[in-house]
């Protein structure tokens, strides 16, 4: 896939601590009185029972009397003003209080439910301890916390051991932040979810509440206690990455999934080969990657399957693109029968069943790395003029009694019944919606591109849709504000609830004629951070930025922390995306 048709304008933690267990997966506690028959007698050794508890008693003693670190010369921008919450995406629902706790940087982890021995799970919380204690350690000049720490242990609770990560998997968590007063059988950091993938975006949010305090060099919790339900607005959250145009070391897109997490998309596209390159091995024909650039650019099936695995245990799916029928000529590389002829090298050749026969063989390999349930077939931009032009081609098209236009119909079908063989749901550019719409597989997602107003056509006839309007969702865009990619609805013009649930959401798209690894996470972040929190959080918590006086504010803040955590995030203000700062100033100014 090109950078589309916008090529002309580049220019532009206490009392229950040591509570005994039942079953290794459960609080001991008294039996509650006998219940009238009228109501069901609640099940004392659920987690969920307990966490239910401690989140009414919040709710009862709000504001708990516990010993506090003042706050000392904090640079820490969520001690500054209480009526603003430094969390992104924002939470669906939250509550907060006015203490300030401090975190032990010996945070104990424990783990409960039937998904509470996930490798995923301890892993992440590793991450996120080195992340949030960054700062921390002994030091010879003093200034280190004597007393006890108010947050010293992290429960999670995991409801479920499948740990499959598929389109809609269950991303909702819950989150307690509390100091243990004895009244609560719970206390401190409580997080509990369904799946394994909701706890992750509920270490997140955790995270986020975290910040140090420079003048007791410790980690302290604003604002607690903290109470939050959360979930996501959308199943699908996604950000496209162009390979072919320049190539990423596996390095730099670990960066990129990791950094994704952070604001909670979950979908990377991974637009792995086009015109220019093919980098990607393919076993059953190997002469493919032939078409990569230099033998030094090319992705092994081994790296692709690292790729994916490290996306996974990050809560990331992984949709894998190859487009077709254009945007296909470095195929011919490695197998020149592809073309239709040497002066004539895309769309690929519809003629011959060995385009059809590699096709099948790309897939089949490719279904052995990617398990994500969607695959994307691209389909867009085709001109059909080599096909009209090329003798053996034209005389295909004659004694078929096709023309090109057919013809491109006749091959993005073929396409999606193979995709669809090997067990995929087929993903194609709109193009193949404006085109033929009544011919397209019923299983068909459209990915909306071009312009506003596709999505609510598509779920109009029953298909689903993905929105990724160009004008304002396309980070090589580098004159679209971050206000840009926060206003835009997928939604838009859809006022059908059922025909809404067919918008599995959105995703923002990194094209890659300008940027490489020296750019890419300028130009991704932070925009792509405000595209996220409209895919994640509601309307209602999240309006649209005329109506919200502190979005800006913490999308500065956000940029920060990605910034902290190492990430290469341009200043939201710049007029143009992924330029320096225009003077001195601060991080939280710009």
């Amino acid at each position: 896939m090109s950078a589309r048709n916008k090529r002309n304008f580049w220019k532009c933690g206490s009392s229950c601590r040591n509570t005994p267990k039942v079953n290794d997966t459960h609080f001991l506690l008294r039996s509650p009185p006998k219940m009238s028959p009228k109501f069901p007698t609640p099940n004392i050794q659920s987690p969920r029972y307990f966490f239910t508890l401690l989140s009414i008693l919040l709710h009862l003693t709000p504001i708990i009397t516990s010993r506090t670190l003042p706050t000392i010369d904090s640079s820490s921008h969520l001690s500054d003003d209480s009526s603003i919450t430094y969390l992104w995406p924002l939470p669906s629902e939250f509550t907060s209080g006015n203490q300030t706790l401090a975190v032990d940087p010996d945070l104990s982890l424990s783990l409960f439910g039937n998904g509470g021995n996930s490798v995923i799970i301890t892993e992440a919380f590793e991450r996120y301890r080195t992340i949030i204690f960054k700062h921390v350690g002994s030091s010879k000049f003093g200034g280190t916390r004597t007393l006890g720490y108010d947050i010293s242990k992290l429960t999670v609770i995991v409801n479920s051991d499948d740990e499959e990560l598929q389109l809609g998997v269950d991303e909702s968590y819950t989150l307690l932040v509390a100091k243990n007063n004895g009244l609560s059988v719970l206390g401190e950091v409580t997080i509990e979810a369904n799946t394994v993938y909701g706890a992750l975006r509920g270490l997140e949010t955790f995270s986020q509440l975290c910040g140090f305090d420079y003048g007791t060099k410790t980690v302290q919790i604003y604002k607690a206690p903290w109470f939050i339900k959360d979930k996501p607005r959308f199943v699908f959250r996604g950000l496209l990455l162009d390979t072919s145009r320049h190539y990423y070391p596996i390095d730099i897109i670990k960066q990129i999934i990791e950094s994704m997490s952070y604001a909670k998309l979950n979908v990377l596209h991974w637009h792995i080969i086009d015109e220019q390159s093919f980098p990607l091995e393919v076993p059953a024909y190997p002469k493919l990657w032939k078409g990569a650039y230099t033998k030094w650019e090319r992705y092994t099936v081994e790296d692709a399957y690292e790729i994916v695995n490290f996306a996974k245990m990050r809560g990331i799916n992984v949709m894998a693109e190859i487009d077709v029928p254009g945007h296909a000529e470095s195929w011919g590389t490695g197998y020149p029968d592809l073309w239709p002829s040497d002066s004539c090298k895309e769309p690929l050749d519809v003629s011959k069943n060995f385009t059809f026969e590699v096709l099948s063989g790309i897939l089949e390999d490719m279904r052995q790395i990617f398990p994500f349930e969607l695959f994307h077939l691209g389909g867009d931009e085709v001109n059909t003029d080599c096909w009209s032009k090329t003798p053996h081609v034209k005389q295909w098209l004659q004694e078929t009694n096709m023309t090109a236009k057919d013809a491109y119909q006749y091959f993005v079908l073929r396409a999606q019944e193979i995709a669809i063989s090997k067990n995929w749901t087929p993903v194609n550019w709109e193009e193949t919606f404006n085109t033929f719409p009544g011919k397209l597989n019923p299983r068909t997602v459209v990915h909306n591109w071009l312009g506003p107003g596709v999505c609510p056509n598509v779920v109009e006839l029953g298909f689903k849709c993905i929105y990724s309007n160009q004008g304002l969702w396309y980070l090589d865009h580098l004159d679209v504000l971050w206000n840009g990619f926060y206003d835009a609805e997928p939604l838009e013009g859809i006022t059908d609830a059922s025909q809404q649930k067919l918008v599995l959401g959105g995703e923002v798209c990194m094209w890659s004629e300008t940027a490489d690894p020296s750019n890419v996470q300028q130009t991704i972040w932070p925009r792509a951070a405000a595209a996220a929190e409209r895919l994640w959080s509601s309307m209602e918590a999240a309006p649209r930025s005329n109506n919200s006086e502190t979005a800006l504010t913490r999308l500065q803040y956000f940029r920060c922390l990605l910034t902290r955590r190492g990430v290469q995030a341009s200043p939201v203000t710049n007029r143009y995306a992924r330029s320096p700062p225009d003077g001195p100033g601060s991080c939280y100014d710009q």
